[in-house]
């Protein structure tokens, strides 16, 4: 099958640190590969990957300093895609909503993986318009305030099966992984660690729009011993932090679509403690490859519990359920309906 990959041109496919979206659609298109699809990337020209891979900008935006330019260059990544469409069988798009327009008038089967909330209110006006526009959820819960659009299906996301080795002993410390933020609630992953006595690294960058909260909010909290901040890390320290982690804290105040590090978390064996919002539900078993709490002194007692939880299972969940190759043959599943000449023929009317 030939297949377009439309990935967003604010990291490198795959980033070089944070970024889940380019993440994900690198584990995909390398997959694809891997199964002998013929695959067409269009990403920022530091991509890595074995597909064609078709570039708008020599550097991913943020790392050549043109984020403010982003809409700017990705235009030009979709009048690329629009031009090209005819050579593939299908289009997938994960670029949020701007290319929905193009979308609607491609000659070729398309579908869309929005990796982001639905729940803010500008958005039902926007997804209404375009309601016949074929789309992929990555969590049912992510799907829940647009139940009414034109959805294929729901694919979790899902990581190589030799990216991250299990670790059957974990270190005496819990782990924050992801990014500062109001909503992701580093301070109730330190409060968790000061209540356990336990070490809490904390692995994350700072937006720009972030920076306040962080300066007034969270660095007070990092004057304790036991709170060591180590900013935004690459892959191979990020795989070591979370092997050694007794936990990853997911202690989420927003809800989350997916949460990939939960599942990195889990193909090193390391369970995980969160909040009952978004697809936590969907992700964690509780009391087998975590702890769902719905407070404060419900993560205070599975802080205390998270040693009986078994770290070789958690790999074994991660391997039933979270490989790349299950995310891919679910995508394949998807491509290959869109390419019915019933659905091609309703998409025309």
């Amino acid at each position: 099958m030939k297949i377009a990959q439309v990935a967003p041109l604010f990291e490198r496919v795959p980033p070089i640190a944070y970024g889940g979206t380019e993440r994900v659609v690198s584990y995909l298109t390398e997959e694809l590969v891997r199964q002998g699809h013929e695959v067409t990337l269009f990403a920022s020209g530091d991509s890595v990957t074995e597909a064609r891979l078709i570039a708008t900008v020599e550097c991913s935006l943020r790392l050549a300093s043109l984020q403010q330019d982003w809409l700017a260059y990705q235009t030009i990544l979709l009048d690329q895609v629009g031009a090209m469409a005819e050579e593939f069988d299908v289009i997938h798009f994960h670029t949020d909503y701007l290319h929905l327009p193009l979308a609607k008038r491609l000659p070729v089967p398309h579908v869309t993986t929005l990796h982001g909330r639905l729940d803010l209110p500008q958005l039902a006006p926007l997804y209404r318009h375009f309601c016949d526009v074929p789309l992929i959820s990555i969590s049912n819960s992510q799907r829940s305030p647009l139940p009414w659009l034109t959805w294929q299906g729901t694919v979790y996301h899902g990581l190589p099966l030799d990216l991250y080795a299990l670790s059957p002993n974990a270190d005496d410390y819990f782990v924050f992984v992801g990014r500062i933020s109001p909503e992701k609630r580093v301070d109730r992953a330190i409060k968790v660690a000061q209540h356990a006595g336990r070490r809490l690294y904390i692995a994350a960058k700072v937006d720009k729009a972030d920076e306040v909260y962080f300066d007034e909010c969270i660095k007070p909290l990092l004057r304790n011993p036991l709170i060591e901040y180590l900013g935004e890390l690459g892959d191979k320290e990020k795989h070591s932090l979370l092997q050694g982690a007794a936990a990853l804290l997911f202690l989420i105040d927003w809800p989350e679509p997916f949460g990939l590090v939960v599942i990195e978390a889990f193909a090193c064996g390391t369970p995980v403690i969160a909040y009952r919002n978004g697809s936590v539900p969907e992700i964690v078993d509780d009391g087998i490859t975590g702890f769902i709490v719905s407070n404060q002194d419900e993560a205070f007692a599975a802080a205390d519990r998270c040693d009986e939880l078994g770290r070789t299972r958690c790999r074994r969940v991660f391997e039933q359920r979270f490989s790349a190759k299950r995310m891919a043959d679910d995508y394949l599943t998807i491509y290959r309906r869109l390419q019915q000449p019933s659905w091609i023929e309703a998409t025309r009317r």
